[in-house]
């Protein structure tokens, strides 16, 4: 009969249709599933909050810092290292010219001062987190003390290994790891560290071993006196590169230290510091021109080795430094 005919002609109907949507809702189930999969993912990765002890201080982070300003140079490139040019909003305090490989990055943010910026410019800036080379930046005639800053919620770190006696490469590794977990950049700052430390086994393995290490002196500034390097993370780096620092008795960082003094260390060679108003040669001149240091090794031999201060501070110039200290040891290991 016609009627049922029809039935028949509605029933294929309905049933195709119901097997049409059957793989769409199964597709749209396992879209769900895989929508659910990415979300559990994503908050696996979430920024889990990280407490630091910086300088006698508990420092908790429960996000990534947005705006950051660095202080001094040495702490700069190590922001530039882990890649983090687009957190920072301010820099400050070039010593001399930055490292080629973040020329580019460290041209797109903004330089606050040559020196400390006023704590006017520094709050126009509008940062959430400062990072200090060294201690005297966070001052009242720098950007103002911790507390200050805490109190503005602006989270303040000091670059731990540079304000320490006696320091070692791991506490200066210790505060790019730090600075990795703050930013949440840990792999970057682990793959920053071990090529520090393979770029430094391959020197320290030209050198060889030493018997006798060179006497070594630093000369930083001063006339009267001579502001040195005491036992601080210069002595580490002289010795790595065969050489011993004729005042790494001295407890503490620098200090200063009468000429008469010097000449009784009696050193082979003598570091100078560039940085400041006196040029390198000025400091130089000054050197030789001291009659009472006159049969000393290293005047009577012209021995100098000149290390920027960029390179001499905690940072991750460490292999350079090494390199320029190991070449004027003892240049006839590192012949091209």
């Amino acid at each position: 009969m016609k009627w049922i005919k029809n039935a028949r002609n509605f029933v294929l109907l309905f049933l195709t249709a119901v097997l049409a949507v059957l793989p769409a809702c199964g597709s749209s189930t396992k879209e769900t599933s895989t929508q659910a999969t990415t979300q559990e993912s994503a908050k696996s990765t979430a920024y889990q909050p990280v407490t630091i002890e910086n300088y006698n201080r508990t420092l908790t982070f429960k996000e990534v810092p947005k705006r950051a300003v660095t202080l001094n140079q040495h702490v700069t490139e190590i922001m530039l290292a882990l890649g983090l040019e687009d957190r920072m909003v301010g820099t400050a305090y070039l010593d001399d010219k930055i490292l080629p490989e973040f020329q580019e990055a460290y041209s797109k943010i903004p330089v606050l001062s040559n020196k400390y910026p006023s704590k006017e410019v520094f709050m126009a800036a509008q940062p959430d987190f400062v990072y200090a080379g060294w201690k005297s930046a966070f001052t009242e005639k720098a950007v103002g003390t911790v507390e200050e800053l805490e109190k503005a919620g602006i989270r303040a770190y000091l670059q731990e290994s540079s304000d320490m006696t006696a320091p070692t490469l791991e506490d200066v590794y210790k505060d790019i790891q730090n600075i990795g977990r703050i930013f949440n950049v840990e792999a970057k700052a682990n793959e920053t560290i071990n090529k520090m430390k393979k770029d430094m086994e391959q020197i320290t393995k030209q050198i060889g071993p030493v018997d006798k290490p060179l006497k070594v002196f630093v000369y930083d500034s001063g006339e009267d006196q001579a502001f040195t390097a005491a036992n601080n993370y210069m002595t580490r780096l002289i010795s790595l590169a065969g050489g011993k620092n004729v005042f790494d008795d001295i407890q503490k960082g620098w200090a200063k230290v009468n000429w008469e003094e010097v000449v009784n260390r009696n050193p082979e060679v003598i570091i100078i510091v560039d940085y400041g108003e006196k040029t390198v040669a000025q400091k130089q001149d000054l050197l030789l021109a001291k009659k009472e240091l006159a049969d000393v090794p290293a005047i009577k031999n012209k021995r100098f080795i000149v290390l920027p201060l960029s390179a001499a501070a905690e940072g991750i110039r460490a292999p350079l430094a090494l390199k320029i200290l190991s070449k004027g040891f003892y240049p006839d290991k590192f012949k091209e």
